[in-house]
């Protein structure tokens, strides 16, 4: 495993309010309570979402992008098949901030399916930040903790400018402490997405007192990483309408 999870780059893979019953999902016996769901990127290129409904998954997230140069060859699959099983779908970007604004990022994810609409059923654009999976000398991506706020706060007004809706933001306690400076700027208006592989989510990123998505596990019953809703069913459904 690298510093937050197994590479989300260009092939791999990602990134909780508490309450729908384990009877509703007997086939998820292990893990916290909550709806259940999972996120995948084109690592797992054929993935049985029907299936995964029928196991407990109640949402997906789905690998959309990456920097300015990479759209999934199966995001458009994914994240329709998603819908047709009736699971709740959302888009993430994964976040390179070396390599051009957080602006430009931005416009290419809402470009290639980061879009959102409070149609009920699309849950808000999320943000990747972790580890620089493509040198690891320089897991803050060789930017200064200055530079890294100001870009996530590009990311976020463009995709609020374009989308109506401020992204969701999907890291680790230890990667954001150290590389934001422990920025508490976020954390008032933008969900958290918590990365932590264990039994409890432990630590929270400086500036969040909840999480409302938590990936506790890289593997499970469902395809790709397991994460878990803060919330009961209703308060995930009202989730994707802001």
């Amino acid at each position: 495993m690298r510093l937050l999870r197994r590479t989300r780059s260009v092939l791999l893979g990602p990134a909780v309010l508490a309450a729908a019953a384990l009877s509703a999902t007997p086939a998820l016996a292990a893990g916290p309570e909550g709806p259940r769901g999972h996120d995948v990127s084109a690592h797992q290129e054929k993935v049985n979402f029907a299936d995964a409904r029928a196991k407990g998954a109640r949402f997906a997230y789905v690998k959309a992008t990456e920097s300015t140069t990479y759209r999934s060859p199966v995001f458009r699959k994914q994240y329709d098949d998603a819908a047709k099983a009736g699971l709740l779908r959302g888009a993430y970007h994964f976040a390179l901030p070396d390599r051009s604004s957080g602006a430009d990022q931005a416009a290419y994810f809402v470009r290639n399916g980061g879009d959102w609409r409070p149609d009920g059923r699309t849950l808000p654009p999320a943000l990747d930040l972790e580890a620089n999976p493509y040198n690891t000398q320089h897991k803050c991506y060789g930017i200064s903790k200055q530079r890294m706020r100001a870009w996530i706060s590009d990311f976020s007004d463009e995709t609020l400018r374009l989308t109506g809706r401020r992204p969701m933001i999907y890291t680790s306690a230890h990667w954001w402490n150290t590389c934001t400076g422990r920025s508490t700027a976020f954390a008032d208006t933008h969900p958290l997405w918590l990365a932590n592989w264990a039994d409890s989510p432990g630590q929270l990123p400086a500036g969040w007192a909840y999480w409302t998505l938590w990936q506790y596990a890289v593997k499970g019953p469902l395809p790709g990483d397991q994460n878990v809703f803060n919330g009961s069913q209703g308060d995930l459904e009202r989730f994707t309408d802001g």
